[in-house]
């Protein structure tokens, strides 16, 4: 009995299936790099608007108090604002890296049942000794996956571990501002 072969309409639905994926897959690329040139247009716009404050509070300062006192209270919005901008972005790129790994495992998942599908119908007109072939065959896929599975897993640990980090870190810089030190006031009156 000879090995059954992919069909026409086989090849279409598999190449119909390789295009949805694609576009698919182009579609989170897009979606992250309007959220991105969205987030950044938005921070743009209000580091423009921080920055004319600021050097419209910089012209009003009349002495070496005011101007520490400056300093002091614009320190701490600007690392928020900074903290915020990061914790965006790194959002933005996680949602889009767990949406294409599930469209990738999806479309890889209907991959290892094709190849499945093939190995048992080979399976089937095999000749007469080629079983332990067709055993090792199978159990390297089951191998790949299990290996895929640890991978999948690691990564999932490994986001969320920099996701804590970042957060900790944001949290360790906002309050490391929040309890510095405001600059001395000076016993002189200046003229």
């Amino acid at each position: 009995m000879e090995p059954k072969l992919a069909t026409p309409e086989e090849i279409l639905a598999l190449g119909k299936a390789n295009i949805e994926s694609s576009l698919a897959l182009a579609d989170v690329a897009f979606v992250a790099v309007e959220r991105l040139t969205a987030l950044n247009l938005n921070s743009g716009r209000a580091a423009l608007e921080s920055a004319g404050a600021s050097a419209k509070a910089l012209f009003e300062v009349k002495d070496v108090e005011s101007l520490g006192a400056l300093q002091s209270s614009a320190a701490k919005p600007a690392l928020e604002k900074l903290v915020a901008y990061s914790t965006s972005v790194y959002e933005i790129l996680t949602q889009t890296q767990e949406e294409m790994s599930k469209l990738v495992e999806a479309r890889s998942a209907g991959f290892g049942e094709s190849i499945k599908s093939a190995l048992e119908a080979a399976a089937k007109s095999a000749p007469v000794g080629s079983d332990a072939a067709l055993a090792a065959l199978k159990q390297a896929m089951a191998a790949g996956d299990a290996a895929y599975a640890n991978l999948s897993k690691a990564v999932k640990q490994f986001s969320d571990a920099a996701e804590a980090n970042m957060s900790a870190a944001g949290k360790a810089a906002l309050d490391a501002v929040g309890s510095a030190p405001v600059a001395p006031k000076s016993g002189k009156k200046s003229a």
